[in-house]
């Protein structure tokens, strides 16, 4: 989103009121947490598998909801219950059961920093991966590019601020954050270091918990051209999905988006992380603003996807979306 200079005094003002804004966290008791899951209409199973390749759309759903605390998601994380904890760039929390999973009524939260986070660029969670032996998450905050561990009662317990995401930017940091199965962690930079590089991302794996192991390697992931790197799912046999995003227009806004696939196996410090496309969110497909990506493993082998929007608070101008995408595995490549 930063490819044009043009662009960028075009959307400048809403940039103004999404990163200024400051969400109370106490909201009145009478609003519901979700006023309403709109299904959205598909278009028809042939448009779908032009666009989405080996995935199958189940449903979209638009999120309606008059709470304060409910906007904005950027990270998603699948619960051993069947629910979906979202994170928000306020670090506010919605834990939900998707359309079509029994569970409890929607219960908002939000995460309780150990150092003073007054502002929004002190709060700004994009990236999550969850700690299955505590039930805690690891964040990725972009505003402070650090990495914050929380409890399982969102109590922030360590964060690690690494110099080699120190220069990642205000507004462009670590957007993608994934455990690997060997305890491994990886992250990813949303944009490209420089105008000059449209595929190109800085990356960076550490060796254990970020907290304890801060000294991470550096790499490079290379995506499709002009994309920004938005989340990661890794998958049961090590490859990671990892949702892309760009800016077509921005008033009104429209996106469209990328899943691309690539094996953590072969992620090597100083060398380039190469992945391998597999779906377009085009514009024609109900999209919006789709920052946030987890994968579910199924009984029968396949693999549910979900896909969360961030309407960054402007729910005029933008739409919470949910979508259900289902996969099998062994349709997906191996990238080299």
């Amino acid at each position: 989103m930063r490819r044009s200079i043009a662009l960028l005094l075009v959307v400048s003002p809403l940039l103004w009121i999404t990163w200024g804004r400051s969400p109370r966290h106490e909201s009145p008791k009478d609003l519901p947490v979700i006023d309403a899951v709109v299904p959205e209409d598909l278009p028809d199973r042939r448009k779908l598998a032009e666009y989405l390749g080996p995935f199958k759309l189940e449903g979209a759903w638009q999120i309606k909801s008059r709470h304060t605390m409910v906007f904005g998601y950027s990270a998603l994380v699948p619960e051993p219950d069947g629910r979906l904890t979202a994170f928000n760039d306020s670090g506010d929390i919605l834990r939900f059961a998707p359309p079509g999973v029994p569970g409890l009524p929607p219960r908002p939260n939000w995460i309780r920093f150990e150092r003073k986070a007054a502002t929004k660029a002190a709060r700004d969670v994009e990236s999550a991966t969850r700690d299955p032996a505590s039930g805690g998450y690891w964040l990725g905050l972009e505003g402070r590019n650090s990495i914050v561990k929380v409890d399982g009662k969102f109590r922030a317990t360590g964060e690690v601020t690494p110099p080699a995401m120190s220069g990642w930017g205000v507004n462009t940091g670590p957007e993608a954050l994934a455990r690997l199965k060997d305890g491994r962690f990886v992250t990813i930079r949303e944009v490209t270091p420089s105008w000059r590089e449209s595929r190109l991302h800085d990356a960076l794996i550490f060796s254990g918990d970020p907290i304890s192991h801060p000294h991470p390697q550096r790499f490079r992931f290379d995506g499709p051209d002009n994309f920004s790197v938005v989340d990661m799912a890794v998958l049961p046999d090590g490859r990671a999905l990892i949702l892309m995003r760009r800016l077509l227009w921005p008033m009104p806004m429209r996106f469209v988006g990328r899943i691309v696939i690539a094996d953590t196996a072969r992620i090597r410090p100083g060398n380039v992380w190469h992945s391998a496309p597999l779906a377009s969110l085009a514009s024609v497909l109900p999209v919006d603003n789709f920052e946030a990506i987890a994968a579910v493993p199924r009984a029968d082998g396949r693999i549910t996807v979900w896909l969360m929007s961030d309407d960054n608070a402007m729910r005029v101008l933008q739409r919470t979306l949910l979508w259900k995408l289902s996969v099998d595995p062994k349709q997906l490549p191996w990238p080299k």
